[in-house]
């Protein structure tokens, strides 16, 4: 099986549960940091075109949505779409999703003025490609958000990972393809923000950002920092 289809089989045999972890962030204070962190980091006073890439349940779509944006969100999981798709139904809400390659986009150049990720990039073939990528769809000026962790040393199978909601099958399933990828040797953001920056973008490091939107008890999270990485193009 070609690494892609495994990598979409894993997140489709992933969604519904997933969907439910995601939607319970959104409803507490984590949900209410992220949306802080937008308001942040975003140009203020217009409706963005936003790219959220790797959607997963439409997190990050439903945050921007309500503070006034508009999103495509795209992923390789046709389950984890058809939950983002339902989660925005249900809020009322209103995103546009596609089933799409964050390796091979399909819009024309300088489409977008925000690009945003979450725990995507430790589970791509090839960061690379994907960072040009998303340089090329973003505006002169625009900024692209990656949330991440450098989970490359790390064992999913082992003690650090404590959610009950993935089974061991699981759990080993990504150990095998983390360790498959390129990305996983390299350790991060530090690797993440040289490339960047080798490919005309200005860098801005958060390391940890664990502690703003890690708080809320009744959800599950690793026990690896979650870097931000802020690159304006």
């Amino acid at each position: 099986m070609i690494l892609s289809r495994r990598i979409e089989n894993y997140w489709d045999e992933r969604s519904k549960d997933f969907s439910k972890s995601r939607r319970l962030e959104l409803e507490g204070i984590d949900g209410a940091a992220w949306r802080n962190i937008f308001k942040k980091n975003l140009p203020v006073g217009k409706r963005l075109k936003i790219l959220d890439v790797g959607t997963g349940a439409g997190f990050f779509a439903i945050i921007l949505s309500t503070l006034g944006h508009k999103v495509m969100g795209i992923d390789l999981s046709t389950k984890m779409l058809g939950e983002a798709e339902k989660n925005l139904r249900e809020l009322k809400l209103i995103a546009e999703f596609r089933k799409m390659n964050a390796q091979s986009l399909e819009f024309a150049d300088e489409t977008f003025d925000a690009v945003v990720t979450r725990n995507l990039t430790w589970t791509l073939p090839d960061v690379k490609l994907a960072y040009r990528e998303w340089h090329r769809v973003l505006k002169f000026g625009g900024v692209l958000m990656n949330f991440d962790s450098d989970y490359g040393e790390k064992n999913f199978s082992g003690e650090f990972y404590t959610q009950t909601k993935v089974s061991d099958a699981q759990l080993s399933e990504c150990d095998a393809i983390k360790n498959s990828l390129s990305i996983s040797k390299r350790r991060r953001p530090m690797w993440d923000a040289g490339f960047l920056e080798g490919i005309n973008f200005s860098v801005r490091l958060e390391e940890d950002i664990s502690q703003a939107v890690h708080k809320d008890k009744r959800c599950d999270y690793d026990s690896v920092p979650l870097f931000a990485i802020y690159a304006v193009k």
